[in-house]
């Protein structure tokens, strides 16, 4: 099989090293790797160009003003091989990624669904990581949407279904596997298979990120009864603290039902402390100089983090119910426009 890694970058002189020295290190090298960049205006064009230097697999696309959807469209155009492995600029990837995500390929299948893990460097980052981020043992594989962090499919499989979808700037890679999944493809799960993904590294940057996950919902008209849940939950929970004061079983309900919204994340981060998530960082800077310092175990004591879980899960719902009917508005201007 001829694996060719497609990749699309956007001002990434922060990560880029870390990526491709991981995706060279693999121990089944990628035949090619094709990067398309949207137009950056960093260092991060030079950076690729010092790699292509040394080795020859890689290739650089201009794709100035392009998203991310069309950013992989034409990455996979002009890849040669027949599998494609496609992650993000951003995450690292386990030295085994690319040869467990495409071995599926041997018994038949046509997807390889990658995981991804916290890779976080300070304490908010770990507890970002615990909110956002599912535990490998949540993971329905049936119902499963992977992430293009970590995927891999036959170019047969985007080709039928049309490729990524470039009117949409967000959720694209949703909207794709929904389309794979209709379409018949068969999934194989591969959790072994794993990228370290950085999560956001201030609630600002976590807070437009959701905000825009939650735009490309409203657009893509994802999910619509989980959105809606969402607002129900946040109306009537103020409704339920003030009947309390009447009532005093609906505080006792209150508090449970805080208790099991926030249980997953907290087992996650409890987890995620005993557990060794991410291989030592080894990766050369972009000076070409020392290792990246872990700095997981610095800042934010564990109490800080203990108490940031709840306000960033109700920072990212926030986020979410102000994007989703932005979203909505757009998808309907959009459709009264077509007729």
């Amino acid at each position: 099989m001829k694996v060719s890694v497609v990749v699309t970058v956007r001002n990434e002189e922060r990560t880029i090293d870390g990526l491709i020295e991981t995706l060279l290190a693999q121990t089944r090298v990628p035949d090619e790797v094709v990067i398309a960049d949207g137009g950056s205006t960093d260092r991060t064009v030079a950076m690729i160009h010092r790699w292509i230097q040394e080795d020859r697999s890689i290739r650089l696309l201009s794709c100035p003003g392009a998203n991310i959807a069309a950013g992989r469209n034409r990455a996979i155009e002009a890849a040669t091989g027949d599998i494609i492995a496609c992650t993000d600029a951003g995450v690292r990837l386990d030295r085994h990624w690319l040869e467990r995500i495409v071995r599926p390929f041997e018994n038949g299948d046509h997807v390889s669904m990658g995981f991804f893990i916290a890779d976080p460097h300070n304490g908010f980052e770990r507890a970002l990581g615990a909110t956002t981020l599912p535990d490998v043992a949540e993971v329905d594989p049936e119902r499963f949407i992977p992430s293009s962090r970590s995927i891999a499919y036959r170019r047969e499989a985007w080709e039928t279904v049309g490729g990524y979808p470039e009117w949409l700037d967000y959720c694209e890679d949703v909207v794709f596997d929904l389309a794979l999944r209709r379409a018949g493809f068969r999934f194989a799960w591969v959790p072994d298979a794993v990228a370290y993904f950085r999560p956001r590294t201030s609630t600002r940057a976590f807070f437009r990120q959701y905000y825009l996950y939650a735009r490309g919902d409203g657009k893509a008209n994802l999910w619509p009864r989980r959105h809606l849940i969402r607002y129900l939950t946040y109306l009537c929970g103020p409704l339920v603290f003030i009947a309390g004061f009447c009532y005093k079983p609906a505080w006792l309900a209150l508090i449970g039902g805080a208790g099991l919204y926030l249980y997953l994340p907290y087992r996650r981060y409890v987890r995620g402390l005993t557990a060794n998530s991410a291989p030592t960082r080894t990766v050369r800077g972009a000076d070409g100089g020392l290792p990246i310092k872990d700095e997981s175990r610095v800042g934010t004591t564990e109490v800080a983090v203990w108490l940031l879980i709840p306000a960033l899960r109700f920072l990212g719902d926030l986020a979410k119910m102000i994007g989703y009917p932005v979203g909505v508005w757009w998808r309907v201007r959009r459709e009264a426009k077509r007729g």
